[in-house]
């Protein structure tokens, strides 16, 4: 994978052509671009069921609203170094954040979903260098003695904006309709691009005519397409009895396999599969699927639980699902300084079996918990979430030899986006499927149903409101046993997680990952 961290560099020693003040504004436009890419991760999550209501979808299918943007962005991360290198950073930064605007202001216009899942596609390809690029033009233009606060800067915005996702989709959902959690971004994508355009031609330099493996990249667009796709139609079309879903199985197989081998034998491959002969990186990035893809699954279920079965408003389910991320912002900089002291197998044991324990506790939820006490366990989930994710970075790209560093990291991005991605799609299956089967069993169970409705028609004025009432019930349990299922098996995952890092030996050598996106 080529290398992102490099595009466009310029010696270490490079004064900025800007005044103090002025760098630091850059710097935080930087930021602030950064930020969106990554808000635009988890801002929908909460306003899914209103996505899906207004557009005539359901939620099942309103989840393509976030497997779309994951997919698309990840497809973007082997391109971004290229691109960088072929047409010069800030450029291809400037036009990204524009693109990121426009594909903005054209999904809050979008009349039905099948637009709105192609414009996220194409704000996906857009978003996805914001988060690589802008911390590699951090790096550039300012002086190695402020680099690392530079860099402090980029990972505060990368920490609050997971945080603040959830919250600022449902209060803009709430007050001004969901297409707002869209427009928002257009004002500030703009003016930043204008600001940008001019502030970073000092840091243009020209391009490098440079190789690209086109052949991997159709392969790679080819078979993730395909396996998206088939996740996301599958339940709707009665999985592998439809000859469409068949064929994009097909695709999907065919293509992987094809795309290894291209890859594995190709000259300059689009994705250095290579790296995978570390054992230790092979086994952090199996690890990182599982958890992350885990992590980021139920993180969507929630806001879809509390808004339909729980009554909650997407304000309040995204003060829910926000709470996630409140001790991760003081945990993060604890569990940055430890993964370079304690071996690192120890923190993420700690951190993914933390949050295999979580959510198991979660797993327990009846239908009249309080506020606190189902977002106190997101609360204390974000403690741990650090404790996973950085020492895993550091155990994976020091696995490698230290040229291989950015290549490994590009893959690892992409592996954490793919996994987010497919989760979405098996546990909104799964709880479906899992609602549907237990409001069976619960049906077939009832002894005296007559008795029951006898006893609601007197509250509801009728035998017809008494049934629809009585539906509505059990329904209510069967998606409240659902939710739990869902959340038992990815508890279970999260504890095969943390065992399987112990597969891995401990790290060569610690890895500079300040280029590590």
């Amino acid at each position: 994978m080529t290398a992102v961290a490099t595009a466009g560099s310029a010696p270490a020693d490079r004064t900025p052509a800007t005044g103090g003040a002025s760098l630091w504004a850059l710097g935080a436009l930087l930021a602030i671009a950064n930020f969106l890419a990554v808000l635009d991760t988890s801002i929908a999550n909460v306003s899914v069921p209103n996505i899906a209501g207004s557009l005539g979808a359901s939620t099942s299918q309103g989840t393509w609203v976030i497997t779309s943007y994951a997919v698309a962005e990840a497809i973007m991360v082997p391109l971004t170094g290229w691109l960088a290198m072929r047409f010069g950073g800030p450029r291809v930064f400037v036009l990204s954040i524009l693109g990121f605007g426009i594909t903005s202001a054209l999904c809050g216009l979008a009349p039905n979903l099948g637009s709105l899942t192609l414009f996220r596609v194409l704000q996906g390809f857009a978003g996805g260098p914001l988060m690589p690029l802008s911390q590699t033009l951090l790096f550039l233009i300012f002086p190695p003695k402020q680099r690392p606060a530079a860099m402090g800067l980029w990972a505060v915005t990368t920490l609050v904006a997971p945080i603040l996702g959830p919250v600022l989709g449902g209060y803009l959902c709430d007050t001004f309709g969901w297409q707002a959690i869209f427009w928002v971004n257009v004002p500030i994508a703009f003016a930043a691009a204008v600001v940008l355009w001019r502030a970073l031609k000092p840091y243009e330099e020209r391009g490098v005519a440079a190789k690209f493996d086109v052949v991997g990249l159709v392969l790679l667009v080819g078979w993730v397409g395909a396996l998206q796709l088939m996740l996301d139609l599958g339940k709707e079309h009665d999985w592998f009895a439809n000859p469409m879903i068949v064929g994009l199985a097909a695709v999907a197989l065919v293509g992987f396999l094809a795309f290894l081998i291209w890859e594995l034998t190709a000259e300059n491959p689009v994705v250095d599969l290579r790296i995978f002969r570390y054992r230790g990186f092979s086994v952090a990035m199996v690890t990182l699927a599982i958890a992350f893809g885990g992590f980021f699954a139920t993180n969507v279920l929630t806001p879809l639980w509390l808004q339909n079965q729980m009554g909650y408003t997407a304000t309040w389910a995204g003060y829910v699902t926000g709470m996630v991320g409140v001790l991760a912002v003081f945990a993060a900089p604890i569990a940055s300084q430890l993964s370079v002291k304690v071996d690192p197998r120890k923190l993420i044991f700690v951190g993914v079996a933390g949050l295999g324990v979580i959510t198991l506790f979660r797993g327990q939820a009846t239908p009249d918990m309080t506020f606190w006490q189902i977002a106190i366990w997101l609360l204390i989930s974000g403690a741990f979430m650090p404790l996973f994710f950085m020492p895993l970075t550091n155990l994976a790209l020091g696995s490698v030899e230290p040229e291989e560093t950015a290549s490994a990291s590009g893959l690892m991005n992409f592996i954490r986006t793919m996994a987010g991605a497919v989760a979405v799609s098996l546990v909104n299956t799964t709880w479906d499927d899992a609602a549907t089967r237990n409001q069976a069993e619960l049906a077939g169970a009832m002894t005296d149903a007559q008795t029951t409705v006898d006893a609601l028609s007197a509250q509801t004025g009728g035998q017809e409101g008494a049934i629809a009432t009585l539906t509505q019930m059990v329904h209510g349990q069967a998606v409240a046993i659902a939710t739990n299922q869902v959340f038992l098996a990815v508890a279970f995952l999260f504890v095969v997680a943390a065992a399987l890092i112990w597969l891995a030996p401990r790290p060569k050598h610690v890895a500079d990952t300040s280029m590590a996106h």
